[in-house]
């Protein structure tokens, strides 16, 4: 057990209304009556909340109310107390400075978090879920880390673990006891048909991975199109914002402009493009090379087309630079007619100017990443990079032991793979996880979460 006591502001820095400072440690609630003025704090009750005042020497620091969580009815799962005072970094500074005084140690950025895991009250999955609630910005980003604090994501590894413990117990016991002749044997043909459907359970969710992770990270949108087709002005009508200069002057954005839109809970990361040409513009050529790289780097480009007007060889060329690109093709400037004609490729028509269309043009995103899947239903996505490369690990492993099972090699064999698969799925929820891992991801927490 972690016996030091640490302290943290676990509210934004800058003016606010209140300031929450937490503390958690064997010596918590002991540090913290040394300082307050007040009921007798050792004697409250979990889950109680004192009036009082902080004090330092002789003097207050603030009027406050201390909230008493006792271990492990917290969210460390050690003693816990959090202090909320009036808000300002000064006031909230100098409780944590007495409160250093009396024996607390500042936190490092996660450490509560940290603590709360490896004090069994979380597993790693749930541990990541927090920093992505803090961190999101759509429903469904929200729903999806949600879903994961809920513990989703840990039931769905411990059942494969299970599985698998199954399986590799069986075959411990048919090596270690032969001499069992009640038990079933355990031989190849029988491991085949339960490795089956462990290797389609966890391809299933790697396939899946995909949709989680767009629904994590968003998806990078380029706005590609030659010079004044309405690039500028589709993006500002889609986040409703004068994000981008428009003007009648071709070549007018010279370099990439960024915006976010929440797109029924889908995060959309626009950037508009300079429009590609040939030209002798120093300023404008480096822009048109941004835009290329740009495209090569997107989940998806959007190739804005003049719809009123005849296509052209730049549009030829620029149908052919995003063919193997994820695209929709914006047929833009209906309002001023419709001549523009593409066989065998379905445009949609809008008008960025007039707000027409976009909604069309919104669903065939929607439908382009998402197909059926509904955002509003909890849903277990593993959309974490991390967690992704261990369900691949892991499936490696047993599609290795499956090989081995057909090849009639003996059991005791097969077991080393199963073994590792076993340890790929542990590391997802943090069973064996190295403390340079921990290191890494409690380090992206802020300081007093």
């Amino acid at each position: 057990m972690i016996l030091d006591t640490i302290v943290g502001k676990a509210t934004a820095s800058g003016p606010a209304a209140l300031n929450i400072i937490r503390i958690s440690g064997d010596e918590a609630i002991a540090i913290v009556d040394r300082v307050f003025k007040g009921e007798n704090l050792l004697l409250a009750e979990s889950h109680t909340i004192a009036y009082g005042h902080i004090r330092d020497k002789n003097h207050d620091i603030d009027e406050v109310m201390v909230s008493i969580y006792r271990r492990p009815r917290s969210f460390t799962a050690e003693d816990t107390v959090e202090i909320t005072c009036h808000g300002g970094d000064f006031v909230a500074s100098e409780i944590i400075r007495v409160l250093l005084r009396e024996g607390a140690r500042l936190a490092y950025p996660g450490e509560f978090t940290r603590r709360a895991y490896q004090n069994g009250r979380i597993d790693l999955t749930e541990a990541e879920a927090i920093m992505d609630v803090i961190n999101a910005k759509t429903s469904s980003q929200l729903s999806l880390a949600q879903n994961a604090i809920g513990g989703a994501k840990k039931e769905t590894i411990q059942k494969l673990q299970n599985q698998l413990l199954g399986i590799i117990a069986e075959i411990e016991v048919n090596i270690d006891y032969p001499e069992y002749d009640d038990r079933p044997k355990v031989t190849n043909k029988i491991i085949l048909q339960r490795l089956t459907s462990l290797i389609e359970e966890i391809k299933s969710l790697i396939n899946n991975a995909s949709t989680g992770k767009i629904i994590r990270e968003g998806i990078k949108t380029v706005i590609v199109g030659k010079p004044n087709v309405g690039k500028s002005s589709l993006l500002n009508s889609l986040i409703k914002e004068d994000k981008a200069i428009v003007t009648d002057i071709s070549g007018t954005t010279r370099d990439l402009v960024e915006a976010e839109l929440n797109l029924n809970g889908l995060l959309i990361k626009l950037i508009d493009t300079a429009g590609i040409r040939d030209t002798s513009d120093i300023v404008e050529s480096i822009g048109i090379e941004k835009t290329k790289k740009a495209i090569s780097e997107s989940d998806l480009v959007l190739l804005v087309l003049d719809q009123s007007d005849h296509l052209t060889d730049l549009d030829f060329k620029l149908l052919e630079i995003t063919k193997d690109k994820k695209r929709i093709l914006v047929g833009n400037k209906v309002d001023l007619g419709m001549r523009a004609e593409l066989k065998n490729e379905n445009v949609i028509p809008v008008s960025a100017k007039n707000n027409i269309g976009l909604d069309v043009l919104s669903k065939a995103v929607e439908s382009l990443f998402l197909g059926n899947l509904q955002l509003n239903e909890p849903v277990t996505l593993f959309d974490n990079v991390r967690h992704i490369a261990k369900l691949e690990e892991a499936l490696v492993s047993l599609e290795e032991a499956e090989k081995t099972a057909l090849q009639g090699l003996p059991v005791d064999v097969i077991g080393i793979d199963l073994n590792d698969a076993w340890r790929y799925l542990g590391e997802i929820t943090g069973e064996n996880a190295s403390d340079s891992l921990l290191d890494t991801l409690f380090s992206r927490f802020c300081l007093g979460k």
